[in-house]
């Protein structure tokens, strides 16, 4: 499946072993790691110190190893705290990347954070990539595609 030589060990190994509708959990530096994901989809600590690793270059990274069927996206809650009127500001360079890196340019589904985060641990994520991302609701779930 992969179509692009990834240096992280684990991260190559999970990919290898993922196939089509497969899942890649990318997530901020504020998501709940240890308690939400697929407890068997091994997870990748690269939130070494706020901002580095980010989401947008291991969204990259992943763009470029493997080809990319859907993607899901956190949405905003819609009241409280951290409500949002408009898309978060990552999302816009999200959709950048996923344009330039794979080629996909159809809008991301939006979960609601329950909804995402049941999506997040179902059987079919095969890997989980923790950053260090500092912005907020920059949590992304791609669907590994079909090598053509």
């Amino acid at each position: 499946m992969l179509k692009f030589p990834v240096l992280h060990p684990e991260i190559l190994r999970a990919l290898a072993s993922g196939g089509h509708a497969s899942r890649v959990l990318i997530t901020d530096g504020n998501y709940p790691h240890v308690n939400r994901p697929n407890p068997r989809a091994p997870i990748v600590w690269a939130n070494f110190v706020p901002g580095v690793l980010d989401c947008c270059t291991a969204l990259q990274m992943i763009c470029q190893a493997v080809p990319i069927e859907a993607v899901h996206l956190m949405a905003p809650d819609k009241t409280g705290a951290y409500a949002l009127a408009s898309d978060p500001p990552i999302w816009s360079r999200f959709r950048e990347i996923l344009h330039q890196y794979a080629g996909f340019s159809d809008p991301p589904a939006l979960l609601p954070k329950p909804q995402f985060n049941e999506l997040a641990a179902g059987p079919e994520v095969c890997l989980v990539i923790a950053t260090a991302e500092t912005a907020i609701w920059a949590n992304v779930l791609l669907t590994i595609g079909v090598v053509r």
